[in-house]
């Protein structure tokens, strides 16, 4: 596959044409204040039959948006006993938090580690154990446009809400220093990172990989691939309706989420991914203000970007992030 986005100078000075609503900060903080009306209620329950000795095992449910429960996995170091600093991660399209075993790096490099489960998803691989109980208008097969017509309905309204939610479901466990929270996740967890690091505040990084769900506009017309590609299709019977999809979506683009980050963060980015092309990763990585912030570039990489060599990266980078003050 050749390169077919912009070149990496361009990319370096692409700014998004995504318009940001006026109302853009009163819409989230009405959405997280209707969520936070609902106790948390955050529970952990150990699991004790993984067959794992060098870890400690959660089952986790907490309340998400509209209360609804999201699940999630919390795992610690075998014999934790002084607060340690906590990766949340969030997971990939049509994935969901899987088995327990599959989650061990961040374990593994000493911190605490809550995985959230994607409401509604988990099918397409991973295995997943939340539903999401909110229907929706027609839409495309898919997630994409559930809801599209108005972004109070809109899917990811409620995914963002419930990944505000599992920060603080882990940082109220009592293993979790919460002045030391990272967010991480790669291609929608990626996305959904980016929007976490806009909506909290005092996170000490966002991590986001070959990221999802940012700039919108130029996202859907350079790509035929799916999940953008669902919006097309969408677009394609529903003839005419293109200014209000586009405008349900400016309110979760995470071109807008990463202009309000100030948390240090570490994008990464591939030449040839087709599935999140470089340029909308560049719309968002260009849009963050913050003064601590990089980012890895994979040139001859499709959607899977720079997988276990990215993580090394992330391995040397976090631990700076993440020492105690």
């Amino acid at each position: 596959m050749a390169l077919f986005d912009l070149p990496l100078d361009e990319l370096h000075r692409y700014r998004s044409q995504s318009g940001e609503p006026e109302d853009f900060d009163q819409f989230w903080a009405k959405t997280l204040a209707e969520a936070r009306s609902h106790d948390l209620d955050a529970r952990f329950e150990p699991v004790t039959d993984t067959g794992l000795s060098t870890v400690d095992v959660f089952d986790v449910t907490f309340a998400g948006y509209g209360g609804h429960p999201v699940k999630g996995w919390f795992i610690l170091p075998a014999g934790t006993v002084e607060p340690l600093p906590v990766v949340v991660q969030f997971i990939g399209y049509g994935g969901g938090r899987g088995l327990p075993h599959t989650h061990l790096l961040w374990p593994a490099a000493g911190f605490a580690h809550f995985v959230m489960d994607t409401r509604g998803q988990g099918s397409g691989w991973g295995g997943g154990d939340t539903p999401d109980p909110v229907g929706s208008g027609p839409a495309y097969p898919g997630f994409m446009t559930r809801g599209i017509d108005d972004p109070a309905s809109y899917y990811y309204r409620r995914v963002f809400t419930d990944a505000v939610r599992a920060v603080e479901a882990a940082r109220s466990h009592e293993s979790v220093d919460a002045t030391r929270t990272a967010v991480v996740g790669s291609s929608q967890g990626g996305g959904i990172a980016i929007a976490v690091g806009g909506l909290v505040p005092g996170l000490a990084a966002v991590a986001p990989d070959v990221p999802f769900l940012c700039d919108f506009p130029r996202a859907t017309t350079i790509t035929d691939r799916d999940p953008y590609r669902e919006i097309g299709g969408y677009l394609r019977t529903h003839r005419g309706r293109d200014a209000a999809v586009y405008r349900t979506l400016a309110y979760f683009d995470g071109v807008h989420f990463a202009s309000r980050i100030r948390s240090p963060a570490l994008f990464s980015a591939a030449l040839e991914d087709e599935t999140c092309p470089p340029s909308t990763v560049f719309a968002a990585y260009n849009a963050c203000p913050a003064d601590d912030k990089q980012i890895e570039v994979y040139t001859f990489n499709d959607h899977e970007g720079g997988g276990p060599f990215q993580d090394a990266v992330k391995l040397r980078w976090l631990p700076q992030r993440l020492a105690a003050g």
